[in-house]
């Protein structure tokens, strides 16, 4: 049969692969870097009571239990590696790469900023201009300079004034050659466990570690702000710049369909986890860019918590499925029509790769499935491009297209996975 040529992805179609810089590079001094070497004795000695029933527990429970896991330390060394990173990206046939900078790096003392650092992601930028990738910036993934946390971060209105002038140093040095730009990652996630509530797994607050509903109310409408604020601040210095941020969704469903306290708690769930940040910054978004990893069942009770099927689950213990992805897709286009879409974190922990091709498939087939009903999506970005620091967990999730054993070398092997997913791309493409 003649191959089908009625493509549902354009040529200029952004398939990507992304990382943070604080997961990735190694040698970052952070806010996250002193939470971890607080609790890094903690989490090693409760790690068998908090993660003893997943599945590969008697495969990780020797890294689990060592204090050197929960350490970022040298991190993957992309720091000094990004080349040959970049190099493994033109093999996968990507064709653009979702990367954050590290203000700690920038500005690692109160208005002093280090030009080195500066120039590391200038020329870091332009290594995948000339492979002809396409780079998508992250400003902002979590982690801040020890000096800014000092002063309460993003609790204090007062505080914006530091990161808006982080902000127009990095319009003004670093987007000359970008077309688009995400200011915030996930301030859902990061409020909800830094001031509002445990991270569900770990049992523990991420920094600041400030159990406040008075705080997480505070520092919400702040990354409103600083969203808002910025998003002008990069159009004023490029009105060219595509700008937008990576919220965090859920495909948030009803336990019982068509029970009536369940369906309620699902639109509340919705409303206040997927659409209550980007309702108030849609003016302020030249695309939609979001995560997603979950779909999550919620049944009418308090407190109000997801109740997921057991299987399928990855490494992490979380709940899979794939497609649920599609009637995300659908919604979003929906709420904020006429806008693009990005998808700009998507994928599972799976160290033995056995579910990161279905995984892709199910994805793949779901983003044909809504272009096929006119949603505009331009790219996909999986998570992550290499095994990387995954926060409280530490370094035995395995979420990489690219496997790295950071004990022979940081040696960067491809997954089966990952070739077959650039074999897809090409014949998408």
């Amino acid at each position: 049969m003649p191959e089908d040529t009625d493509k549902q992805f354009p040529e200029d179609f952004m398939w990507g692969a992304s990382i943070s810089a604080y997961q990735s590079e190694g040698g970052n001094n952070g806010q996250w870097t002193q939470w971890e070497h607080k609790h890094a004795e903690h989490l090693a000695k409760t790690a068998e009571a908090r993660l003893k029933n997943l599945k590969i527990w008697p495969e990780i429970k020797k890294d689990a239990t060592k204090q050197s896991n929960y350490i970022n330390g040298r991190g993957l060394e992309h720091y000094t590696r990004y080349k040959k990173d970049f190099d493994l990206l033109k093999q996968l046939n990507l064709n653009a790469f979702r990367f954050g900078i590290e203000w700690s790096r920038i500005e690692p003392k109160e208005g002093e900023w280090d030009q080195e650092a500066i120039q590391h992601y200038k020329d870091y930028i332009k290594e995948l201009k000339d492979r002809g990738i396409e780079p998508m910036m992250n400003i902002w993934h979590w982690t801040m300079p020890t000096w800014f946390t000092d002063k309460g971060a993003f609790k204090h209105k007062r505080n914006l004034k530091y990161f808006y002038r982080f902000i127009q140093l990095v319009a003004t040095e670093l987007c000359t050659d970008l077309t688009y730009v995400l200011i915030l990652n996930e301030p859902n996630v990061y409020t909800t466990y830094g001031y509002l509530a445990p991270e569900p797994v770990t049992k523990i607050h991420w920094p600041p570690e400030e159990k406040s509903v008075l705080s997480f109310i505070r520092v919400y409408l702040n990354l409103i702000r600083a969203h808002r604020t910025s998003y002008y601040i990069l159009k004023h210095a490029k009105p060219s710049l595509q700008v937008g941020m990576a919220q965090h969704l859920a495909n948030i469903q009803a336990k019982r369909p068509h029970n009536l306290f369940d369906e309620e708690i699902t639109q509340w769930m919705r409303y206040f986890w997927d659409w209550w940040f980007l309702r108030r910054t849609r003016l302020e978004q030249d695309f939609i860019g979001f995560n997603y990893y979950f779909t999550d069942y919620y049944r009418f009770k308090f407190p109000v918590s997801p109740e997921d099927p057991k299987t399928p689950a990855s490494d992490m213990g979380w709940y899979m499925e794939p497609e649920g992805i599609y009637p995300l897709l659908l919604r979003v286009w929906a709420h904020y029509g006429g806008k693009p879409i990005i998808i700009t974190e998507n994928g599972v922990a799976d160290m033995h790769d056995e579910y990161r091709r279905w995984w892709l498939e199910e994805t793949i087939v779901a983003m044909e499935r809504a272009r096929s009903e006119g949603v505009n999506i331009i790219g996909y970005f999986h998570w992550s491009l290499l095994d990387n620091f995954e926060w409280s967990y530490g370094w035995w999730p395995r979420f990489g297209l690219v496997k790295v054993d950071r004990a022979r070398g940081m040696r960067r092997t491809i997954r089966p996975s990952a070739k077959w997913f650039a074999d897809r791309i090409k014949k998408l493409s």
